[in-house]
């Protein structure tokens, strides 16, 4: 039953109703296509209508959870309870000589674009990211040697007692994807980027080369994650697995790639029992065989299905 249905209206008052889903089945809206049904989903269009939606969820005692693009997303197989808020239409991006600021659901291709189209260089790492600048600034993400600690000058963000700051580089305590937003479990409403200035086409060529690398190492035709685990210390995941003979290996739906070792994919209609089945399987193999510990990178959330 769900019972967060009746505070429908309390948004309907400022959201269109089209941007009010009751009911959301979660594997629409996320990259692995699992995920049972959100209680509420919620599209804001603003910063003023994610401020009051966290006023309203606090002041009802309602549980929230933010996601950007989905991109690095498990939802259970059980839904998730409450009010998820979906920040993807949240999204302007702004140019100011060296400075890029970009709001919590711009895709970080779109900030790329807009770094390229501006002859400013620093964010060419960030172009086959298919993450959002929140998610992006939560967890430090980062491809090709480039991270967002190394562009990042300050992000504004919502803090537990729902008041807005901006923290500076040294305040967001950046490290291997990790944050203080995602260790205090802050909110990111935008960011601001210190880039440089650079030669179009030597800013177009790094882009076009870090794509081509993207495209055919990564096992882009199926739903997935991206890199399921985190590196570990002196290790590469995917080697390890490869290494423990867990390539192609699979359960239910759920499937180790033949591509790339280091992504579990949605290989045929997986359950997210199936992908944490699967994570748990790799996550024992690799302990036994090579005492390393693996930890997921993608972000699990939601309840498991009764």
């Amino acid at each position: 039953m769900n019972q967060y249905k009746k505070f429908e209206g309390l948004f309907k008052e400022f959201y269109k109703s089209e941007n009010v889903i009751v009911d959301a089945e979660m594997k629409n809206y996320v990259h692995f296509r699992v995920g049972g049904p959100a209680d509420i989903l919620l599209i804001p269009e603003n910063k003023d209508q994610v401020v009051k939606t966290i006023e309203i969820c606090k002041n009802n005692n309602i549980p929230y959870f933010v996601v950007g693009n989905g991109s690095n997303l498990l939802v259970r197989d059980g839904g998730i309870k409450g009010v998820v808020i979906k920040f993807n239409e949240v999204k302007n991006i702004t140019v100011q000589g060296e400075v890029i600021e970009a709001e919590c659901g711009a895709m970080l291709k779109d900030v790329s674009n807009e770094a390229l189209n501006n002859s400013l260089t620093g964010f060419e790492f960030a172009c086959g990211i298919p993450g959002t600048i929140g998610g992006a600034v939560f967890m430090n993400a980062g491809a090709y040697d480039g991270e967002i600690a190394h562009v990042i000058e300050s992000a504004e963000v919502i803090d537990n007692n729902g008041e807005i700051k901006v923290l500076s580089k040294d305040e967001l305590e950046l490290g291997y994807r990790s944050s203080v937003v995602m260790k205090k479990n802050y909110i990111v409403l935008s960011a601001r980027f210190k880039l440089k200035h650079g030669e179009v086409r030597k800013i177009k060529e790094i882009v076009e080369d870090l794509t081509n690398k993207r495209e055919s190492k990564q096992p882009l035709e199926y739903p997935s994650a991206g890199s399921t685990f985190k590196r570990p210390v002196g290790y590469y995941a995917g080697k390890l697995i490869q290494d423990a003979g867990l390539k192609g290996y699979g359960i239910g739906g759920a499937a180790v790639s033949e591509k790339h070792s280091g992504f579990v994919i949605n290989k045929s209609n997986a359950t997210a029992k199936d992908i944490l089945d699967l994570i748990a399987h790799i996550q024992n193999e690799v302990r036994e065989k090579f005492d390393v510990e693996l930890h997921p990178e993608v972000r699990i959330i939601g309840e498991d299905k009764k």
